[in-house]
C-alpha cells in the first residue's frame, strides 16, 4: 500500500506534504459525514445513511478533480483573471441579496438553473478578492505608502465585498477582512491605511446595524446579537454547545471508536457547525490534535511557499488562501469548545456541504499551482 501512494505522490509536482494533508483529511472527511449524519438520515431520508456517503464521494471526486484541474493551470493565469473574477462576483454577491434563496433566516445562497444545485456566492467571493488584493499588492513591489497605491486598488475592492457578504453572513464577512488584513501587513502596506481599512470597517459595520434597526429583515442583526449574548450571557453556552462539549468529554484521549458516537443522536449540527467535537468523541483527543496538525501543517507548508516564491503574486496568493482555510478552520474548532460566538463556519474539507467542499479544493489546487512552479525554480 505505501508503495502505491509513493508511486502516486512521485507523478504530482508540487509540496507533496500538501497532497499528503488533502488525502488524509478527504479520507477522514469519508469517515466523518457517514458517521455523523446518521440522526439526520433518519430524520430526512428514512434511515438511508449511505444516501449521504455516496454523496460526499462523489462532491469529494468532483472537488478533487477541481483541484488538480487549478493545480495544473498555472498561476500566473489566476492574477490575469481575478478583475473580471472579482467584477462577477460583486454582481453575484449583489443578485444574492436581491433574488438568493434562504435557508435558516439567511439569504446567502443561489440556486443554479437546470441541475437545482444551490452555491455560496460569498465562497466564490472570497477566493476572487484574494487572487484580486494578492495581485494589487504585488503590482507596487515596494512599500505602499501613498493612497492612491492602497485605497482604490485595495482598500475599496475589500471594504465592497465584505460589505455585500455581512448582512447575510458575517462571521464569513469578518474573516475575509481579517485575512485580507493579513495579507495587507505581510505586503508591506503602510499601518496608516490598515488602519484605515479597521476604521472604514467599523463604520461599516455601524451602518448595517442602523439599517438593520429600521429595515427588519435585510440584515441578521437580531442573530448577531442573540450570539453574542448567548456566548457572553452563559457561561455554558447554548444547548448545542453544551452537547459539543459533552462529547468531547467522552472522547477522552482515545475516543469511542468509528460509529461509536452517542451526541451525534442529539447535536442538531454534528456534521457541519460542531463536527469538531464529533471527531472528537470518536477519535479522542489524539483525533483532534492530528486534525488540528493537519490545518497548522497547510499552514505552515503555505508560509513556506511565500520564503521560496520569487514573484510576488504568487507568494501571496498562496498565503491569502492558506490563511482563510485555516483561519476559518480555527474559528470552527474555537466554536466547539466554547471560545467564541457560534459563527456557522463549516469544517473545510470536514463539514458536510458540497460547493463549500468544492471552492475548498479550488482554493488547495491554486496553492498547489504556485507550489509547483516554485518547486520547478529550485530544482532548476
Amino acid at each position: 500500500m505505501s508503495a502505491v501512494i509513493s508511486k502516486m505522490l512521485g507523478k504530482l509536482e508540487g509540496d507533496r506534504v500538501i497532497w499528503l494533508v488533502v488525502a488524509l483529511l478527504s479520507l477522514g472527511s469519508l469517515l466523518a459525514i457517514y458517521s455523523s449524519t446518521g440522526a439526520l438520515a433518519y430524520r430526512v431520508k428514512e434511515g438511508d445513511t449511505a444516501h449521504y456517503l455516496f454523496k460526499r464521494f462523489f462532491y469529494l471526486l468532483l472537488g478533487l478533480g477541481t483541484m488538480f484541474f487549478c493545480y495544473k493551470m498555472h498561476y500566473t493565469k489566476y492574477s490575469k483573471m481575478a478583475p473580471l473574477a472579482l467584477v462577477i462576483a460583486v454582481f453575484l454577491l449583489m443578485w444574492t441579496l436581491v433574488f438568493g434563496a434562504t435557508y435558516n433566516s439567511a439569504t446567502r445562497w443561489l440556486e443554479i438553473p437546470i441541475i437545482g444545485v444551490t452555491f455560496q456566492t460569498s465562497d466564490f467571493a472570497k477566493v476572487a478578492l484574494i487572487a484580486y488584493i494578492a495581485r494589487a499588492i504585488s503590482a507596487k513591489q515596494e512599500y505602499i505608502k501613498d493612497f492612491n497605491s492602497a485605497f482604490v486598488p485595495i482598500i475599496a475592492p475589500i471594504l465592497i465585498v465584505c460589505g455585500l457578504i455581512a448582512p447575510a453572513d458575517l462571521s464569513s464577512a469578518c474573516l475575509l477582512m481579517v485575512t485580507c488584513v493579513l495579507m495587507m501587513f505581510i505586503g508591506r502596506v503602510d499601518l496608516k491605511f490598515i488602519g484605515l481599512l479597521i476604521l472604514l470597517s467599523l463604520v461599516l459595520f455601524s451602518m448595517l446595524i442602523i439599517l438593520g434597526e429600521f429595515a427588519p429583515g435585510t440584515v441578521r442583526v437580531e442573530t448577531w446579537v442573540n450570539r453574542i449574548k448567548d456566548f457572553f450571557g452563559n457561561a455554558d453556552g447554548s444547548e448545542q454547545i453544551q452537547r459539543a462539549k459533552m462529547a468531547i468529554a467522552d472522547g477522552g484521549i482515545f475516543g469511542t471508536g468509528p460509529g461509536n458516537s452517542v451526541h451525534r443522536n442529539f447535536l442538531p449540527h454534528a456534521y457541519s457547525d460542531v463536527i469538531y467535537a464529533f471527531i472528537i468523541e470518536e477519535y479522542g483527543l489524539f483525533g483532534g490534535l492530528v486534525m488540528l496538525g493537519l490545518y497548522l501543517t497547510l499552514l505552515f507548508r503555505c508560509v513556506r511557499l511565500v520564503t521560496l516564491s520569487p514573484k510576488a503574486f504568487g507568494a501571496m496568493m498562496a498565503l491569502g488562501l492558506g490563511l482563510l482555510i485555516v483561519i476559518q478552520a480555527l474559528l470552527n474548532m474555537a466554536v466547539s469548545v466554547h471560545l467564541v460566538p457560534v459563527t456557522g463556519l463549516p469544517l473545510p474539507m470536514m463539514s458536510l456541504g458540497g460547493t463549500s467542499l468544492l471552492f475548498t479544493c479550488m482554493m488547495i489546487g491554486m496553492i498547489l499551482s504556485v507550489s509547483k512552479y516554485i518547486e520547478k525554480q529550485v530544482a532548476a
